[in-house]
C-alpha cells in the first residue's frame, strides 16, 4: 500500500465516528464541491425531468403505469440507469456521489418515477453487481444497466415484512440438482408489472437464512402476478403481487452462496437507505419552488401573502430542513466514496469496495433515511398549507407530492426499525473497537460529578458556540445511551422506547452538525457577507436540534434511572442543552425567507 493511501487510511473517518471525533469543515463534502462533470450531470439530469417528467405530473397520478415504463426507458438510453455500474458492464462507472446525484435530481418530479428508478437501479440491479458471479454479471448487468431489462425485488410476504428472514417461500433442488424449484407468494414489488427480471429470495430446506436467486420473469414458467395495488400515492408506480408456483431457476442463478440471502438483503437495504434520503431531497426543493412562487403571486389583505410572518416562518423552516439534508446527504456519501477508494486501492474488488464501503457507514445510512424523509413529509404538508384550499385541491402539485412522500417512511425498512438499527449499530461497533464510545462516555459521567467551569468561552469566532454546543449535545447521547447500556446490557434491544429516543439525538446531532460544517466552509472560502442566509438556517436547524434532545433525553432519564442518579443526569442534560446566547429565532427566520421570496425558489 502507498503511503499517501496510508496516510488517507490514517484521516479516514469511520462510520459513527462524528459521535466522538471532531469534524473538521475542511474535511466535509457539500453540493458546493461538485467537480465540473458532476454540475454537468446533475444539469442533464435536471433537464431530462424538466423536459420529460415534470409536465406530465397529471399523468403520473392517472395509473399510467405505461408512461412510467417508457420514461424509464428513456433514462436507461441517456445512461442514467447505470451511472453506478461498472464500465465493463455497459455502465458509466461513477462514484458513489455522483450516483447520489443522480437519484436527488431524478426523483424530484414525481414519487412514482422515483420509486421505479430506486428499485430498478437499487435493489433490481446492486444485488448482481455486488454479490454475483462474473458470469451472471456478464449476462445480466448490461441489459439492466442500459434500460434494455428492467429489475425488481422480491423479499417482502404477507407474513415476512420488517422480519424479513422469517419469509415462507421455498426452493427445493432437482433430483438431478440442476435447478430450484421455487414456490411462495410475495406482496408489494414495485417494477412487477414491466420487469424482465426479479432478486427473489427464498428458503432452502430448513436454513436458518434464505438464499437469493436471480429469476427471469417467465409467464410459462410458474409465474403470476396480482391486480396493480391501489394505494395512497405513487399511482403509476407498479406495486403488485407475486405468486411463484414451482417456478424453475437454474442452479447457477443462485446469488451469492447458500444462506446468504438475509445479508444480501441487508446491505442492499443499507445502499437503498441513504439513495432514499437523497430521492427526497429534489422533492423539498421543488415543493419550496412552488410554494413561494404562489405565495409571492397570491395577494390577500392588499399584500402578497408572502410578506406575512407566518408564512416566512413557513418557508424558512422548509428550506433549513432542506439545506441540513442535503448537506448531511452529500457528506456521508463522500465518506463512503472514500472508503470506497481507499478499498480498491488495497487492491480490493469492485464488489468488496462498494460492499464494505457502504457497510461501514450503514449508521449514517439509517440516519439520513429516517430524517429526510420525515423532512419531506413535512415541507409538502406545509407546502399545502401556504397554498390553502388550492393546496387540497388535485389541480395543484402539492397534494400528489404529500401523498407521494407518505410511502419514504416507510420502504428500505421503516422509520421506527431504521431508527433502533442505527443505535443497535453504534453499539455492536463500540463492543467490537470500532468506535471507541466508553472512554468518551466515562468522561461525561466523571464531568457530572465534577465542578462545572464558570469562565467567560470565546465566541467571537464563526460558529463558536454553536460547535460548542454541538460537542454538548454528543455529551448528552453519550449520558443517556452510555447509562442504558450499562443498565440493560444486551437487553436494551427490549426497550425500544428508550433506543427510538436515543435515535432521535442521535439524528439531530448528525443533521445540526452537518449544516453547520456545511455553512462553515462556505463561509471560509465565500466569505462570511455571502453566506449570512445558509449560517442562519444552520443556526436554526441547531436550535430546533437542542430542544428535541432536550425533550428525548429528558423521556430516557425518566424513564430509566431514579433518585440521586436521576438528579444528577437532569442536572447534565439542563448543563449541556444549555446556549449562553440563544439565537434570535424570528430574526433567523426572516434572513432565510426573504431569501426564497427575493429569488421566487429554493435558492441555496
Amino acid at each position: 500500500m502507498s503511503t499517501e493511501t496510508e496516510n488517507k487510511k490514517k484521516d479516514l473517518i469511520r462510520g459513527g465516528q462524528f459521535l466522538v471525533k471532531e469534524t473538521k469543515a475542511e474535511d466535509v463534502f457539500t453540493p458546493e464541491d461538485f467537480t465540473e462533470e458532476q454540475q454537468m450531470m446533475k444539469d442533464s439530469v435536471k433537464e431530462f425531468v424538466d423536459r420529460e417528467i415534470w409536465p406530465k405530473k397529471e399523468e403520473f397520478e392517472k395509473k399510467n403505469y405505461k408512461l412510467t415504463e417508457d420514461l424509464m426507458r428513456q433514462a436507461g438510453e441517456m445512461g442514467f440507469l447505470g451511472v453506478s455500474v461498472p464500465e465493463e458492464y455497459e455502465g458509466l462507472g461513477m462514484g458513489f456521489v455522483t450516483t447520489m446525484l443522480v437519484v436527488d435530481y431524478i426523483s424530484g418530479a414525481t414519487g412514482s418515477f422515483s420509486t421505479a428508478f430506486g428499485a430498478h437501479t437499487g435493489i433490481g440491479t446492486l444485488p448482481i453487481t455486488l454479490y454475483g458471479t462474473e458470469e451472471q454479471k456478464k449476462k445480466y448487468v448490461p441489459k439492466l444497466a442500459t434500460g434494455e431489462w428492467f429489475g425488481s425485488y422480491a423479499l417482502t410476504e404477507p407474513g415476512a415484512g420488517s422480519d424479513a428472514n422469517s419469509g415462507k417461500t421455498k426452493a427445493v433442488l432437482s433430483e438431478d440438482g440442476k435447478y430450484y424449484s421455487i414456490t411462495g407468494q410475495k406482496m408489494w414489488i414495485s417494477n412487477a408489472g414491466f420487469c424482465n427480471l426479479m432478486i427473489v429470495f427464498a428458503r432452502i430446506e430448513d436454513d436458518k437464512n434464505i438464499t437469493g436467486f436471480i429469476v427471469e420473469y417467465d409467464p410459462e414458467n410458474g409465474i403470476s402476478l396480482g391486480e396493480e395495488e391501489k394505494k395512497l400515492g405513487i399511482h403509476s408506480s407498479s406495486t403488485r403481487q407475486v405468486f411463484f408456483n414451482e417456478t424453475k431457476v437454474p442452479v447457477e442463478n443462485m446469488l451469492a452462496g447458500r444462506g446468504d440471502g438475509f445479508k444480501i438483503a441487508m446491505n442492499a437495504l443499507n445502499v437503498g437507505r441513504i439513495k432514499l434520503a437523497g430521492a427526497c431531497l429534489d422533492a423539498q426543493r421543488r415543493t419550496i419552488t412552488e410554494g413561494v412562487k404562489y405565495a409571492n403571486e397570491r395577494v390577500q389583505f392588499k399584500t402578497p401573502i408572502a410578506q406575512f410572518g407566518a408564512i416566512k416562518s413557513k418557508l424558512a423552516e422548509m428550506a433549513t430542513s432542506a439545506y441540513a439534508g442535503e448537506s448531511a446527504c452529500y457528506r456521508a456519501a463522500k465518506d463512503i466514496e472514500s472508503r470506497i477508494e481507499i478499498r480498491k486501492e488495497e487492491g480490493g474488488s469492485h464488489q468488496e469496495a462498494e460492499l464494505k464501503g457502504v457497510e461501514e457507514f450503514a449508521i449514517e445510512c439509517s440516519i439520513l433515511k429516517v430524517a429526510v424523509s420525515e423532512d419531506i413529509q413535512n415541507c409538502t404538508d406545509e407546502g399545502i398549507q401556504i397554498l390553502g384550499g388550492m393546496g387540497f385541491s388535485a389541480d395543484a402539485p402539492m397534494e400528489s407530492a404529500w401523498r407521494d412522500a407518505r410511502i419514504a417512511r416507510i420502504y428500505e425498512g421503516t422509520n421506527e426499525i431504521n431508527r433502533m438499527l442505527s443505535v443497535g449499530m453504534l453499539i455492536k461497533k463500540a463492543m467490537k473497537g470500532h468506535v471507541d464510545l466508553l472512554g468518551p462516555a466515562t468522561k461525561v459521567a466523571d464531568e457530572l460529578t465534577g465542578i462545572p467551569s464558570f469562565d467567560t468561552p470565546d465566541y467571537s469566532a464563526l460558529f463558536a458556540e454553536e460547535k460548542e454546543m454541538i460537542a454538548k449535545l454528543k455529551k448528552v447521547f453519550l449520558m443517556v445511551a452510555g447509562s442504558a447500556v450499562q443498565k440493560f446490557g444486551p437487553q436494551l434491544e427490549d426497550h425500544q422506547q428508550l433506543l427510538l429516543a436515543s435515535a432521535d439525538i442521535l439524528i439531530e446531532i448528525y443533521m445540526a452538525e452537518s449544516a453547520i460544517l456545511r455553512a462553515e466552509k462556505n463561509a471560509k472560502r465565500f466569505g462570511e457577507e455571502s453566506q449570512q442566509e445558509q449560517i442562519a438556517m444552520a443556526k436554526l436547524y441547531l436550535y430546533h436540534a437542542v430542544d428535541l434532545v432536550n425533550q428525548k433525553a429528558k423521556e430516557g432519564i425518566v424513564s430509566f434511572a431514579e433518585g440521586d442518579e436521576q438528579r444528577m443526569m437532569l442536572m447534565g442534560l439542563k448543563r449541556f442543552t444549555k446556549y449562553n446566547n440563544q439565537p434570535n429565532v424570528v430574526k433567523l427566520r426572516n434572513l432565510i425567507a426573504d431569501k426564497v421570496i427575493e429569488e421566487n425558489k429554493y435558492p441555496f
